[in-house]
C-alpha cells in the first residue's frame, strides 16, 4: 500500500472519529461547562487516556511492530509471527491485570500526585478518585487493542484500527446523552460524570471486541496460554522500558500539564482539554496518521538494509505532513476564537471560558508542527531498535519544559502551561532530527527544504485572507447551529481554496511526487 493510501485510510477514519470527538466535547461543554464536575471527569478521563497515548500506542506499537514485521518476513512466517503474538499476548495479560489493580489500590495517591489542590474544595478530591476508579479499566481493554492493531497495521490492514476510536466516541456520546437524561433538568451534575467515566471503561470494551473480530478475520488465530517470557518476549520487554519515555514525550508533557493546571483556579482542566480537542484533529488525523503508516515501511525497508528507501520514506511523509499541517497551525491561531465560540461556548461553557479557552489553542497550536514531525522523527529510532536516543532526549525536554512552565505559569497562568509544551515540542523536534542527521539516518535534502519553504508562503497568504474573512463572520459563530456551522464552513472553504491555489502555483507541491505517491504500489 503507497504512503499517500495509507494516510488517507488512517487519516480519513480518524478524521470521522475526530468529527465525533468534537460531537462528544461540544455536548460535554454545554452540559457540564468548566465547574466541578467537569474538572473531575477531566482529570479521570485523562489518567487511562495518557497512559494509552504513551504506552499502548506509543511504546508497545513502536517496539512490538518492528519485531512482529521482522517476525513475519522471517523463515516461519505467518506462523512464527502468530506464536510470538500469542506468546506476548499470554505475557501481556497479567501485567495489565496487576497494573490497572495497583492504579485502582492505589488512586488515592495517583491522584492527590497529580490534584492534591482539589482538597481545598470541598468532595472535589474524592470525587476524582471516584471518577478515576470506574474510568480506568479502559487502559487494559486498550492496551490489548493496541496489540491487535499492531498485527492488522504490520499486514497493512489500516482500516479496523482507525475505525476503533471511532466506536470510543460514539460510546462516550451515548453515555452523556443517557447520563443527561438520568440528571433530568434539575439535577445533578455529577450523575452525568459517574455515567460518562463508566463509558470510558465500556469503550475500551467494545474496541476490544473490535478489533478481535478483525484480526481473527486476518487469518491470525491468538489464544492466551501460561506465560512464558521467551527470549523473544524479553527482547521486547527491554525496548518497551525505554521506548516508553522516548515515545511518549507529548504524553509525559500532558501529565506534568495536568499536575500544574490543577493548582490553577476551577475550569483550567478543561480550558485545556477543549483547546487541545482542537489541536488534536490535525495532530491525529495527520501526525498520528502518517506516524503509524510509516513505522511498518521503515521496518521493513531497515530490515533489508535499504537505507534509501527508508530515507525516502520519512522524505515523503514530511513534505505530505507539512503540506498539511502548517495550514491547520495557521488557521487555528487565525481563528482560534471564532471555532472555540463555535464548537463550544454555550450552555454552561460561558463566553468567558472560550475567551480562555481560544488563548490556549494559540498556544497549543504553535508548536503543532513540531508535534507531527516528533511522531515522524521518532519511528526512524525505532525501526533500527534505538531506544535509547529518544530516552535520553525525552530527558532534556521534560527538563526544559518544566523549567519553563515554572517561569511562565504565574504571569499566564493555563496559556503559558501550553506555550511551554509547544516550545519543549519544537526542543524535542530539533534534537531528534540533528542526532538522525549526525548519523547519516536521515536529512533533509536542499529541494525538499525549498517545497517547505514555499509552503510557509502559501500559508502567509492563507493567513491575510482568513483574517480579511473572519471579522465580518464573528457575529455567526455566536448564533444558532445553522449560522455556526456556515460561518465555520466558510472559514475553512476560504482557507483551503487560497492555500492550495497559493501552494499549486508558487510550487509548494511537488506535482511529481504526488503522483508517484497515488501509485498502488508497496513501499
Amino acid at each position: 500500500m503507497s504512503l499517500a493510501r495509507a494516510m488517507g485510510t488512517i487519516g480519513g477514519l480518524t478524521l470521522v472519529s475526530r468529527i465525533f470527538g468534537f460531537a462528544r466535547d461540544m455536548l460535554l461543554a454545554r452540559i457540564l461547562g468548566a465547574g466541578l464536575a467537569a474538572d473531575c471527569f477531566q482529570l479521570a478521563f485523562r489518567l487511562p487516556n495518557t497512559f494509552r497515548r504513551l504506552f499502548a500506542e506509543g511504546a508497545f506499537s513502536a517496539a512490538y511492530v518492528p519485531m512482529f514485521s521482522r517476525a513475519l518476513q522471517g523463515p516461519g512466517g505467518h506462523d512464527e509471527a502468530e506464536r510470538f503474538s500469542q506468546d506476548v499476548l499470554s505475557v501481556f495479560v497479567p501485567v495489565l491485570i496487576g497494573f490497572t489493580a495497583l492504579f485502582e489500590l492505589g488512586m488515592s495517591g495517583f491522584v492527590w500526585l497529580l490534584a492534591n489542590d482539589f482538597q481545598q474544595v470541598p468532595g472535589k478530591f474524592e470525587l476524582a478518585v471516584t471518577l478515576s476508579r470506574i474510568a480506568f479499566p479502559y487502559l487494559f481493554f486498550i492496551s490489548i487493542v493496541s496489540l491487535l492493531t499492531g498485527i492488522l497495521n504490520s499486514l497493512s490492514r489500516f482500516a479496523a484500527g482507525a475505525a476503533a476510536p471511532i466506536l470510543f466516541n460514539l460510546t462516550l456520546i451515548s453515555g452523556l446523552l443517557f447520563g443527561s437524561w438520568l440528571r433530568g433538568p434539575d439535577g445533578s451534575d455529577l450523575v452525568i460524570a459517574y455515567v460518562q467515566s463508566g463509558a470510558v471503561a465500556l469503550s475500551g470494551f467494545v474496541q476490544l471486541v473490535w478489533l478481535w473480530y478483525w484480526t481473527k478475520k486476518s487469518g491470525f488465530r491468538l489464544t492466551i496460554r501460561r506465560p512464558v517470557f521467551t527470549p523473544q518476549v524479553r527482547e521486547l520487554g527491554r525496548i518497551i522500558l525505554p521506548a516508553t519515555f522516548g515515545a511518549g514525550i507529548y504524553q509525559i508533557s500532558q501529565l506534568v500539564d495536568t499536575f500544574f493546571a490543577t493548582r490553577l483556579p476551577q475550569g483550567s482542566l478543561t480550558h485545556l482539554a477543549m483547546a487541545d480537542r482542537l489541536n488534536q484533529m490535525p495532530l491525529g488525523v495527520i501526525g498520528i496518521a502518517l506516524g503509524t503508516a510509516i513505522l511498518p515501511a521503515l521496518s521493513r525497508h531497515i530490515a533489508r538494509e535499504d537505507e534509501g528507501g527508508a530515507s525516502k520514506v520519512q522524505s515523503d511523509a514530511i513534505e505530505l505532513a507539512m503540506l498539511l499541517t502548517l495550514p491547520a497551525a495557521v488557521a487555528l491561531m487565525v481563528c482560534a476564537g471564532p471555532f472555540v465560540s463555535a464548537f463550544f461556548v454555550g450552555g454552561r461553557f460561558t463566553p468567558e471560558d472560550g475567551i480562555i479557552t481560544s488563548q490556549v489553542v494559540i498556544a497549543l497550536v504553535a508548536g503543532l508542527p513540531a508535534y507531527v514531525l516528533v511522531k515522524l522523527l521518532t519511528p526512524g529510532f525505532f525501526a533500527r531498535k534505538d531506544t535509547k536516543t529518544p530516552v535520553k532526549t525525552a530527558l532534556v525536554v521534560l527538563i526544559f519544559n518544566i523549567a519553563v512552565i515554572l517561569v511562565v505559569i504565574g504571569p499566564f497562568g493555563i496559556v503559558g502551561l501550553a506555550s511551554a509544551t509547544a516550545a519543549a515540542s519544537w526542543l524535542n523536534c530539533a534534537l531528534l532530527y540533528s542526532i538522525q542527521h549526525k548519523r547519516g539516518h536521515y536529512r533533509l535534502h536542499a529541494k525538499l527544504l525549498l517545497r517547505l519553504g514555499r509552503q510557509l508562503i502559501a500559508a502567509a497568504v492563507m493567513a491575510a485572507a482568513l483574517f480579511a474573512a473572519r471579522d465580518p463572520l464573528l457575529p455567526y459563530f455566536a448564533g444558532g447551529v445553522i449560522e455556526r456551522a456556515v460561518s465555520v464552513l466558510a472559514l475553512v472553504l476560504a482557507g483551503v481554496t487560497v492555500y492550495f491555489a497559493t501552494a499549486w502555483a508558487i510550487g509548494a507541491i511537488d506535482r511529481d511526487r504526488i503522483a508517484i505517491l497515488q501509485r498502488k504500489k508497496a513501499l
